[in-house]
């Protein structure tokens, strides 16, 4: 049989793993910076958890998992986690006595999609979500664009981070007269990067939205290249009779420029930007909402996110609002492998190696090497005895920037030969000179 795996999912090798591992720190470290706290929810769900938080097909993507261990009859459907946010609110309501709010949290664990393969989607992967819940004050969405600056900072890597807001969206299906016909709008226009206008208008109309309605959306899309100003002037005047509407006008004009007052002077690169049409179809969402792009690759959106007021309430804990983002995880690592934005030792896993000409040799290297690792320095030592060559080509293939050789010359001046692996130079030097000469290296 020739083994092989699902397609949409991947193997990860040790080197893919460091840079994974990279990814993962650098995100942690972050959140941790700005007062998150990890938790981790089950990777399978009741499907009741699940099903209608993340419309029509949301549910059709949801990987069902066929009940083994329990009486069919009597236990309930599973399915895996579609995302991380719905099993929070789950976790919440369950948890709410031993929460306190504001509660602040990370997680970082992978999801699964029955979506249909291509480059940057896959069946399975990493989310790597911070939400608040308890508090609905602007400040923590302010916050959660400080964390995508500071990340992406960190990386390297120049983003685009747009923001929009459902309450806008909700006035635009107002003032056209389609209230009703919220979601549809939201998940049409939400497909514009992807279609194209003439698609999205099609689908509108094939939704039932009439023609006079879609025409009154067209300068939605049409006025993206207008300055800030201008856009927010422009979208005020189309929603003047729609408290909704103007409301969350308001709340994003506070949030960008809170945000451009806390960047200013910081070095950083990313803007934080509104776009009318950035949709997001995720229903539960109800107030802003968050998308970032990466400027120098063809990526889709690696981060996103938004508030939703009321994603308790299905649980039976009515009244607790949240917002969140989410990195996405794999397609950041596509893009850092695409710019070569990794930091060496963030790939390189052993900092030196020893090798040895015969087993007296390589028990003398042991209690070396014992040091080195309590100075905290990344050390290994080939187990086998075998011809020089065959080590020095492991030391190759690892990447591992110094070997220590040892022969009967080095043990009885008491000493081992420091290899740079990288420029050939070699230097006898002490076991105790050697942890400062391996961190300066």
């Amino acid at each position: 049989m020739k083994p092989s795996i699902p397609k949409g999912t991947r193997d990860f090798s040790p080197v893919e793993m460091a840079k994974r591992n990279y990814i993962f720190d650098t995100i942690k470290e972050v959140y941790a910076l700005y007062g998150f706290q990890q938790i981790e929810t089950p990777a399978m769900e009741n499907l009741s958890t699940l099903m209608g938080k993340y419309g029509e097909e949301g549910d059709k993507l949801l990987f069902r998992i066929q009940n083994s261990g329990e009486k069919a009859a009597l236990a309930p459907e599973k399915g895996l986690r579609y995302d991380l946010t719905v099993p929070f609110a789950r976790y919440v309501v369950m948890h709410r006595d031993e929460i306190s709010f504001p509660f602040k949290r990370y997680q970082i664990q992978p999801v699964w999609r029955a979506d249909r393969p291509q480059k940057g989607r896959y069946r399975e992967f990493y989310q790597c979500d911070a939400d608040v819940v308890g508090s609905d004050s602007l400040l923590n969405e302010v916050e959660l664009m400080r964390i995508i600056d500071t990340v992406f900072t960190k990386f390297g890597i120049r983003v685009s981070i747009k923001i929009n807001n459902r309450k806008i969206l909700s006035g635009i299906a107002e003032v056209i007269g389609q209230a009703d016909k919220i979601v549809d709008i939201t998940v049409a226009i939400d497909k514009l990067d992807k279609i194209g206008l003439d698609n999205v208008n099609k689908e509108l109309a094939d939704n039932g939205i009439p023609q006079d309605a879609i025409d009154k959306l067209q300068p939605l899309f049409s006025i993206g290249s207008l300055p800030l100003s201008q856009r927010l002037s422009s979208i005020r005047e189309m929603l003047r009779d729609s408290d909704t509407g103007l409301k969350g006008i308001d709340e994003t004009e506070y949030i960008i420029d809170t945000f451009n007052t806390l960047t200013t002077g910081s070095g950083s690169v990313n803007t934080l930007d509104l776009d009318l049409t950035l949709a997001r179809g995720l229903n539960y969402y109800t107030g802003a909402i968050f998308e970032v792009k990466a400027l120098d690759v063809e990526m889709g959106s690696i981060t996103g996110g938004g508030r939703y007021d009321n994603l308790t309430g299905v649980f039976g804990m009515p009244g607790v609002s949240g917002v969140g983002i989410s990195f996405g995880a794999d397609r950041i690592y596509d893009v850092l492998n695409q710019l070569d934005l990794y930091p060496k030792e963030a790939v390189n896993t052993t900092k030196v190696l020893f090798v040895a000409f015969g087993e007296k040799e390589r028990d003398y290297c042991l209690p070396v090497l014992s040091a080195l690792r309590a100075a905290g320095i990344k050390s290994e030592v080939y187990p086998d005895i075998v011809k020089m060559k065959k080590q020095m080509a492991y030391a190759n293939a690892k990447q591992i920037p110094f070997v220590c050789i040892v022969g009967e010359s080095e043990m009885q001046d008491g000493k081992v030969m420091l290899k740079n692996m990288a420029t050939g130079e070699q230097q006898l030097v002490s076991p105790d000179a050697l942890p400062d000469i391996l961190m300066r290296g």
